[in-house]
């Protein structure tokens, strides 16, 4: 059994410790200093710690920029039990020798507060190792690893158990690390060498080996590297899958045979866990090492993305008869070439008013938005399987007004939505659970009526940027529709309306009335339907992001002639542009705005697509 632990008590007005001011000592207090923290950074050597602050005061500034927070100062220290002194969060960064680390955290467990939690930056040691002289259960229920790579052009940190170290820390540690800019993974169980550290050693290991045998050069290895892994994007994982675990098992098989190798943690675990069950990768319905994409029944040519459409019910015939009658629908679409080759299904029946969809690819579970009648507080966030089995509700009625376009950031694993006549843009997690407001536009006089002015919309999130954007579309037709954008990691609270807070959250304006929103991180681009009035509404637009996420020159039109125009979805592999409209139809357009109408139905009106790549 683990010690009862608790969050470090007022930890956001505690400083970080950083043991260690060299090259990477440095750059570890950079970044929680761009988050806001105090750092006490520590080094026996003066000369060293004096260029390590220094480090930190000229570059803290750059770093900030990917926080959006006011950064925290840097305070030199010679001595640890000075530098610790009511610390929250202390990191050895000292030089890579065992007994060095082991005398490190004997001298921590003594000296640092009873609540710190003290981690190791080292990639060569497991911390159970550095525990010799750490008697105490309780203090070793609050160490672990924390791997950092090469900041700021790598922001990976790595987090790993010491063997007892408590399950609350790590998702704890996640969210400050997100707050840092910082992209964390946890490691399920200790392990040397880490994650990607023992991806490296593979790699590494075969490399050299072919250079030994004379099969190839470096310049031939790192340009094929290049290649495969960087230009074209491929992961080991999904490559696995995509050739298929039965042929890797065959391949494998070859090489334990030639080289005299184990076949327990390869050919056995892949026989035991995947290939006995069926799951050989994507050719399979059951998928494979990652889930099937697509359910046995919805299955597309190669090539040809899925689409999930929402059909917001108003154009149906039972609508005519009482706009509260349920007539909304999520449909599968399936194109091939320029049309819809299969016929159109009907995944989810039955919802008032659908709005908004996403999809975590993780589960492949889709959650979506029902906006309910406006001003009764009866919208509702749902997800089911793709198929529409396992329905659930996550936000029910009472909650939240008219939620809208929703969205997910997949590593944080949290859904975000706006709620257009509740003027807010809110955050959950994927069960619904803990929904805090993150925008509020809501009048604070009582009896007040809200501004269509502040009614939010549309919504996307980048991790990259650490930002997340909405639409605030005004008025019907009146140019005044806006876009405007925060950190992700803004302090606690929502943020209100005011005129110089939205001067600064503004980064568009003037826009006819803007609805859904789409991030290409890739490309750095920003795209959003307009159902406002011709000839700059109902309209595809898109606009050119800098490297801190704000707009470069003005938005360009890559398409008109829409018809009250609402979904949008990209696709990241083909590069093409999926798009709705309440006129029924459904397009897809190239980047640069070639357009195809890829079906069209009278009685449908189209809100959120959904491709399915």
């Amino acid at each position: 059994m683990h010690p009862i632990w608790s969050p470090p008590k007022d930890y956001c007005n505690r400083p970080v410790a950083i043991l260690g001011a060299g090259v990477l000592g440095r750059r570890i207090g950079c970044i929680w200093a761009s988050a806001g923290y105090n750092v006490h950074l520590r080094d026996p050597s003066s000369e060293q710690l004096s260029a390590g602050l220094a480090y930190i005061e000229e570059n803290v500034s750059t770093y900030s920029n990917k926080t959006g927070l006011s950064p925290g100062k840097a305070h030199g220290f010679t001595t640890l039990q000075e530098a610790v002194e009511n610390a929250w969060l202390v990191i050895e960064a000292v030089p890579e020798k065992l007994p060095l680390k082991i005398d490190t955290f004997g001298e921590l467990a003594a000296h640092a507060p009873d609540d710190c939690i003290l981690a190791s930056n080292s990639s060569s040691y497991k911390t159970s190792e550095m525990l010799d002289k750490v008697e105490s259960e309780t203090v070793r229920s609050r160490i672990l690893n924390m791997h950092y790579y090469m900041p700021p052009r790598c922001m990976i940190v790595e987090l790993m158990t010491d063997g007892s170290t408590h399950e609350g820390i790590f998702p704890f540690m996640v969210e400050r690390c997100r707050e840092s800019a910082t992209e964390p993974y946890v490691a399920r169980k200790e392990s040397t060498g880490f994650i990607f550290n023992r991806l490296w050693a593979a790699v590494k290991r075969e490399a050299l080996t072919i250079l030994a045998e004379g099969v190839s050069v470096p310049e031939e290895i790192d340009a094929m590297w290049r290649t495969m892994f960087i230009q074209g994007e491929v992961s080991p994982c999904m490559m696995m899958d995509a050739v298929g675990l039965d042929t890797v098992a065959f391949i494998e098989q070859h090489y334990i045979k030639e080289r005299g190798l184990s076949s327990e943690k390869t050919v056995d675990y892949l026989q035991e866990n995947y290939l006995s069950k069926g799951k050989l990768g994507t050719k399979c319905s059951l998928g494979g090492l990652y889930p099937p994409a697509f359910p046995e029944n919805t299955q597309t040519k190669q090539g040809s993305p899925h689409l999930l459409v929402l059909d917001v019910g108003l154009a149906a015939e039972t609508a005519a008869t009482s706009i509260g009658t349920p007539a909304g629908e999520i449909l599968s679409l399936a194109p091939d070439g320029d049309r819809i080759q299969h016929k159109v299904q009907t995944v989810v029946p039955n919802q008032l008013l659908p709005d908004g969809i996403t999809i975590d690819r993780a589960t492949n579970r889709i959650f979506w938005t029902n906006m309910g009648i406006p001003g009764r507080l009866d919208g509702t966030v749902c997800s089911s399987n793709m198929d529409g089995s396992d329905i659930r509700t996550l936000i029910g009625t009472g909650a939240i007004n008219t939620p809208k376009q929703i969205a997910i950031d997949a590593d944080a694993r949290k859904l975000y939505f706006c709620d257009r006549e509740g003027c807010a843009v809110y955050r959950c997690e994927l069960d619904g659970s803990d929904l805090e407001p993150l925008v509020s536009r809501q009048p604070n006089k009582e009896g007040s009526t809200t501004d269509v002015q502040d009614w939010c919309v549309g919504i996307a999130v980048s991790p990259r940027f650490n930002k997340f954007y909405w639409t605030q579309k005004g008025a019907p037709k009146s140019g005044r529709g806006r876009i405007l954008c925060a950190g992700i990691h803004t302090p606690p609270g929502p943020i209100a309306a005011g005129a110089d807070k939205d001067e600064e959250l503004c980064i568009l304006s003037g826009l006819p009335e803007p609805i859904d929103l789409e991030i290409d991180e890739e490309r750095g681009q920003l795209y959003w339907t307009d159902r406002g009035e011709l000839p700059w509404g109902n309209a595809l637009y898109r606009v050119q992001l800098d490297r801190e996420g704000r707009p470069v020159g003005k938005p360009e039109i890559l398409a008109r002639g829409l018809h009250e125009a609402i979904g949008l979805s990209l696709c990241h592999k083909s590069g093409d542009i999926y798009l709705t409209d309440l006129g029924g139809s459904v397009y897809r357009f190239s980047r640069d705005g070639k357009k195809q109408v890829l079906y069209r139905e009278d009685g449908r009106a189209f809100t959120g697509v959904l491709c399915l790549e």
